[in-house]
């Protein structure tokens, strides 16, 4: 094959072609959920052929119930959802496209003409024809090229290479087409004045001007995956954990899941597959995959046996019956921390690490040993000239003695260890009315913030996050002053941040690994810097959160939503107040 480095200009004006190819996971998770609705309902979707009008999936939008899909996930782009209440394919096809810095400032105007509350206006009557569906705003490139053709006679070619210039803030080239633009569109009587303002909103528009066509491809493989979402959200959102990725991703994923009302289950050793997966009841199962310590030979082992002899009974006709060469000690261990034999009700979780008083092996080396004597006996029995036989001297399952189940916070440990998550609950479960009434900001809505600072309103703005602590480095510099690093997850995901000098000193001794606590502070620029790091002004338990903040409370509300109902609800709800404190 013969190949050669041409510089991209200087080929594109030869006539030739550039394509980028880019790989799209979401493709993959469409094509992973397909599967999973054939196997579990029998039914095969052509994702290409579902109605663009269908009523659920404009719901789901309309919620801004869009984590999990293909472009529309951010917490802002979920608010601005909810307030625009999409009923067209093509509002979305728009939102793909102004939601991305420049852009992002003309949402609420493009919202409020949808819904009547702004007027609907056009510097010239023919340029209503074109920007009648994104309500007089200009929001595409092809918008600008088919009004140029329209109002100043641009051929097609010159339309294409004045958007081309605009993308590429060509200044020389601008400067001739205007000349070309103003003298074209007067020659048809268009007012002066009004082509100067039109020419000056497009050079402005040049900076974040998008392709429809792009717009539209994105807000296609979007529209897929809300489809699949509203249509069958326990299969969607398997196909969603499958390729996640990152445990903090998987933990995010699964917080959605229970917002929907999907139960996710940890492994089960008579339903778990590789991979998540959906169960008869419609509930998700974790995949024995994602353990540590038990590979990809032991799951096949496993499932294969389960699916050519039924499911396993109890933990004994599981160790009679699988391969121990493939399903090992360390597999066994990380299955039981986990969960994975919780379905034998006969036994708990601790009971196959306990040892009793006066024994050195615990329940699982027992149940280990049990296991190897009944594959030692078959074998030997196979090997006589009876082996036709039945065996003759049925060997007893050993005992496990009775003990008390783990605390919680040791099975949850214990599940972090082998899974990086917590799967039978989570250390917040406990201030989940902290969380949703104490002004406390997710963390994956603080990441957002941080990571859009530049463009938020009120940049000092403070935060109160809570989570629990799951990274504590304590160091010492050089110059022999003490600094630690911390980490801090909640439901939705992670956020670290640096203490120095006097706020590691102060605030330090509560940031303990595993410990659950209220953090208050704000984003700082860092010094000579274009990224903020969080400096934490306040360190508390998070649970004295109701005892010490329960003094009043605060109702933010938009002016829009303020009417005589509120009010009158809020006189209401304050009047019982009054009476109970009497």
């Amino acid at each position: 094959m013969w190949v050669t480095q041409i510089e991209g200009n200087d080929i594109e004006s030869a006539g030739i072609i550039k394509m980028d190819f880019l790989g799209l996971k979401t493709l993959t998770i469409i094509k992973n959920a397909l599967v999973l609705i054939k196997q579990n309902h029998g039914v095969e979707i052509d994702i290409d052929t579902i109605p663009l009008d269908d009523a659920k999936t404009f719901e789901l939008y309309q919620h801004g119930s869009t984590i999990g899909t293909f472009q529309f996930e951010s917490a802002g782009m979920q608010k601005y959802l909810r307030e625009l209440k999409p009923d067209k394919f093509g509002d979305l096809i728009a939102m793909n496209a102004l939601y991305r810095p420049g852009p992002i400032a003309y949402i609420p105007n493009y919202i409020d003409r949808k819904h009547g509350r702004e007027a609907i206006q056009y510097d010239l009557p023919e340029m209503e024809e074109y920007l009648q569906e994104t309500y007089g705003i200009t929001v595409y490139q092809e918008q600008v090229m088919l009004l140029a053709q329209k109002l100043a006679g641009f051929s097609k070619g010159d339309a294409d290479i004045l958007r081309k210039a605009m993308g590429k803030k060509q200044k020389t080239v601008l400067d001739k087409m205007k000349a070309q633009f103003i003298e074209g569109a007067t020659e048809k009587l268009m007012p002066p004045e009004k082509l100067e303002k039109i020419w000056a909103d497009w050079e402005a528009f040049a900076q974040y001007a998008f392709n429809k066509s792009h717009s539209t491809c994105y807000a296609y493989v979007a529209y897929q995956t809300a489809y699949l979402k509203a249509h069958y959200p326990s299969e969607y959102m398997a196909a969603v954990l499958n390729n996640a990725g990152s445990i903090e991703k998987i933990t995010f994923f699964m917080e959605e899941c229970k917002r929907m009302g999907l139960q996710v289950l940890g492994p089960e050793i008579n339903e778990s597959l590789k991979g998540f997966a959906v169960n008869k009841k419609g509930e998700i199962r974790f995949g024995l995959g994602g353990l540590k310590g038990v590979g990809d030979a032991a799951v096949e082992s496993i499932i294969e046996e389960r699916n050519k002899k039924g499911s396993f009974t109890d933990i004994f006709d599981f160790i009679k019956r699988i391969n121990q060469r493939t399903v090992n000690k360390k597999t066994l261990e990380s299955l039981a921390y986990a969960g994975g034999f919780d379905c034998f009700v006969n036994l708990h979780r601790a009971q196959y690490f306990f040892i009793p008083e006066g024994e050195s092996i615990n329940g699982l080396e027992k149940i280990i040993k049990y296991g190897q004597i009944i594959s030692s006996q078959n074998t030997n029995m196979s090997n006589t000239l009876f082996g036709d036989l039945p065996v003759t001297m049925e060997i007893p399952p050993p005992r496990l003695p009775e003990c008390l189940p783990w605390p919680l916070i040791v099975q949850l440990d214990k599940e972090k260890e082998v899974t990086g998550m917590f799967l039978s609950g989570h250390p917040l479960d406990n201030y989940r009315f902290e969380i949703r009434h104490y002004g406390v900001t997710t963390i994956a809505d603080f990441n957002e913030f941080k990571e859009t600072i530049t463009l938020q309103p009120n940049p000092g703005r403070q935060f109160r996050l809570v989570g629990l602590v799951a990274d504590a480095q304590h160091r010492i510099a050089k110059s022999g002053n003490k600094y630690g690093n911390f980490v801090i997850e909640d439901y939705s995901g992670k956020t670290e941040f640096p203490l120095f000098s006097e706020d590691y000193l102060r605030l330090s001794p509560i940031l303990l690994q595993g410990s659950t606590v209220l953090i208050t502070g704000f984003l700082k620029q860092r010094y000579n810097r274009d990224d903020f790091d969080f400096k934490a002004t306040s360190v508390t338990l998070a649970e004295t959160m109701k005892r010490n903040m329960t003094r009043q409370v605060t109702i933010e509300s938009h002016p829009q939503s303020v009417n005589k109902e509120l009010v009158a609800f809020f006189e209401k709800i304050l009047k019982i107040i009054r009476e109970r404190q009497h």
